[in-house]
């Protein structure tokens, strides 16, 4: 079963996965419910993945491909550091107060984090990574001012992120702060 991120029947399985787990919850959503709201058959849903936890583990993958691009445009994009930085990081947040306000949303969290903690420390790795590699050369050309460098600087920006999505409690307490943290860093960050 090897993953192909544009084959249209895994796609079909993914999108059907989220919209099941989102009404069901991934424990009451059974692959009968995935392959029905893909037009598949459940034996069929088992020639791409063996499991619910393999399909968790695609879905997290997808994410972070997504959100990883969605973050390296922002931050390779014009504007001022401010700008670029509360661009780069709606990237990141783009479609998480959704799934956090979603019936289950916590429980997809948590089911990520079980299922796919690897794949998600990659994934902030990454994300850190995108954030320090353009913070060292913002500082490079003196925009920015880090009294902790670009790595740790990057460190607490994904923590600071991971740490708001996390503690919100509904979709417009999570994009006040989102924005409200946004627009902290960005002042902070900036040499005027």
């Amino acid at each position: 079963m090897t993953e192909k991120q544009d084959d249209p029947r895994q796609q079909a399985i993914l999108a059907s996965a989220l919209e099941a787990f989102a009404a069901y919850g991934f424990r009451k959503t059974s692959m009968d419910d995935i392959a029905k709201g893909a037009g598949m058959s459940r034996p069929a849903v088992y020639l791409h993945y063996k499991n619910k936890e393999a399909i968790v583990r695609s879905l997290t993958r997808a994410h972070y491909a997504e959100k990883t691009a969605n973050v390296s445009q922002a931050l390779s994009g014009s504007g001022s550091v401010s700008q670029r930085l509360a661009r780069a990081i709606d990237g990141q947040i783009k479609g998480l107060a959704e799934i956090l306000t979603s019936p289950h949303g916590r429980e997809m969290l948590d089911t990520s984090k079980s299922t796919a903690s690897d794949i998600l420390a990659e994934g902030e790795a990454e994300m850190t990574a995108l954030y320090a590699d353009w913070l060292h050369r913002e500082d490079s050309a003196g925009r920015v001012h880090l009294p902790n460098g670009p790595e740790e600087t990057a460190k607490t920006i994904t923590a600071t992120l991971m740490g708001v999505k996390m503690t919100a409690t509904n979709a417009a307490e999570f994009e006040q702060r989102i924005s409200q943290l946004a627009e902290l860093l960005g002042a902070g960050l900036e040499v005027r």
